[in-house]
């Protein structure tokens, strides 16, 4: 109906490898549209990926808010560290070079708490209560942490030094088994190792999972020996973009 597409927001994923985005409704979470995707520019700097995030404004000739779920730690639109993005990234206001390039407003929330509050809205974390832990397995391992539903914001657990890598996920994540070759299982072990890690730290009450390889979960959960109970979050590819929707009040 009219009065909903006239609501809609646009929501944008950000990814290593793809960027897509979508017309959502903020009230039920719902896809008003077909997914658009363009490929992340080879570079991932910021002139190249406000390009891309340009074409996909224009493809739904949008002309409100945008949100955005960006592949790395944002306080207050800037970006704290380039992740897998180019290293100009760092202490870049992404709101603002978005806003340059659109001439539209951007709200940027990290990637994985996009999808957190995606599955806390509107998918099976709705009405969880005490500490929940979202995982997206992608190219990166991202975590969105919540406390009684409320987003405790760049809860960045991929991001822990282990052994000779510079972070877990450099061993741990879906990037991780593509760049080394390994079978499901060798990888579901060392996600196991990485569940482990993050119940002694922070001891939460739930993991949902999300990202790639949470629709294999069937495959590999034989191998997970956490003991907090895991979940899969339902809307999966789309968490990303309805979260980005989301985050715009």
């Amino acid at each position: 109906p009219l009065k909903q597409l006239l609501m809609a927001v646009l929501g944008i994923d950000i990814g290593g490898t793809g960027m897509k985005g979508a017309l959502v409704d903020p009230l039920t979470g719902e896809l008003l549209s077909e997914r658009f995707r363009v490929p992340t520019p080879q570079k991932r700097n910021p002139k190249s990926m406000a390009k891309a995030v340009h074409k996909i404004v224009t493809h739904f000739d949008y002309k409100g808010k945008v949100g955005v779920g960006f592949p790395t730690i944002i306080k207050n639109g800037v970006c704290l560290s380039s992740g897998n993005l180019h290293k100009s990234w760092k202490n870049q206001n992404v709101n603002e070079v978005f806003k340059e390039e659109t001439g539209l407003d951007f709200i940027v929330v990290n990637d994985a708490d996009a999808a957190g509050y995606a599955t806390m809205n509107y998918g099976v974390g709705k009405g969880e209560t005490g500490l929940v832990l979202m995982v997206t397995i992608g190219t990166g391992l991202g975590s969105g942490a919540f406390y009684n539903g409320e987003l405790i914001p760049n809860f960045e657990l991929g991001q822990i030094p282990y052994k000779k890598f510079k972070k877990i996920e450099d061993w741990a994540s879906n990037g991780a088994m593509q760049r080394e070759g390994l079978e499901i299982d060798e990888w579901a072990i060392r996600f196991s190792k990485f569940l482990k890690i993050a119940e002694l730290l922070i001891a939460p009450d739930l993991f949902i999972l999300g990202g790639g390889l949470s629709k294999r979960y069937d495959e590999y959960k034989h191998l997970i020996n956490a003991n907090t109970p895991i979940r899969v979050a339902a809307l999966r590819n789309n968490a990303g973009i309805v979260g980005a929707a989301a985050a715009v009040k």
